[in-house]
């Protein structure tokens, strides 16, 4: 007997909807069947697909994280690595507010429905930082990032952006200081955290939002990505 096909898109479906369900429903409403139903499929997909529902939580993670790999392999280096920098915290954003449903299980801000993640499953998002560390080194060999710890400085940028992006999906930030004011003076304060001449470092975010392929528009709001 050949073995079963998978389909790709009924895949990424099932993990789309099983995001949404759990972060805006909660794990009463994970199941295999309203999975499926809402797929417009039966309930095996789940087990040939995931092996699951404990694996479709893990997938829902590792896809998350895939995707955002994705988009910081679009930030090309250009001969200013702090804009480049402040690029990659851009698309960071971008990836969490069009994807909230993902972002919220893949930081447990949703339920993850009685099943745990592995230190492994961890250790797959963690390999995501890999571009800004690498960013962050390149800003320390050009001089304008005075530390020596090109790890760190990539954990404080993921944190300090994780934080506002959290708020922001909350929608906890509003005007005066809402999130696109916030940010901006946010990617300022990094960059000079680490070491850069606050001018350079306003050169560089300016720069950097100039290279922005995706524009957020004031007044977002997450319903709108559901």
């Amino acid at each position: 007997m050949s073995p079963r096909k998978v389909n790709p898109q009924l895949r990424t479906a099932m993990i789309d909807i099983a995001a949404r369900l759990l972060a805006e429903e909660g794990p009463a409403a994970f199941s295999a069947r309203r999975i499926a139903e809402e797929a417009g499929s039966s309930t095996m997909p789940v087990y040939t697909h995931f092996g699951g529902m404990a694996g479709l939580v893990r997938e829902i993670v590792h896809e998350g994280f895939a995707r955002l790999q994705d988009g910081f392999s679009e930030v090309a280096e250009s001969d200013d690595p702090v804009a480049d920098m402040a690029l990659l915290g851009r698309v960071y954003r971008h990836n969490a507010r069009v994807r909230p449903h993902l972002y919220a299980v893949m930081f447990g801000g949703a339920s993850l429905a009685g099943f745990s993640l592995s230190d492994d499953d961890r250790t797959h998002g963690r390999y995501t930082l890999t571009p800004v560390i690498a960013c962050a080194r390149r800003c320390i060999a050009c001089g304008r990032f005075r530390t020596d710890d090109a790890e760190l400085v990539a954990q404080r940028m993921w944190i300090a952006t994780h934080g506002l992006v959290t708020l922001e999906l909350g929608q906890y930030l509003v005007a005066p200081y809402d999130a696109e004011r916030t940010f901006e003076a946010q990617l300022v304060g990094l960059m000079t955290s680490a070491g850069d001449e606050v001018r350079a470092a306003v050169r560089s975010v300016d720069a950097s939002r100039a290279r922005e392929p995706f524009p957020l528009a004031d007044g977002w709001d997450a319903a709108d990505s559901a």
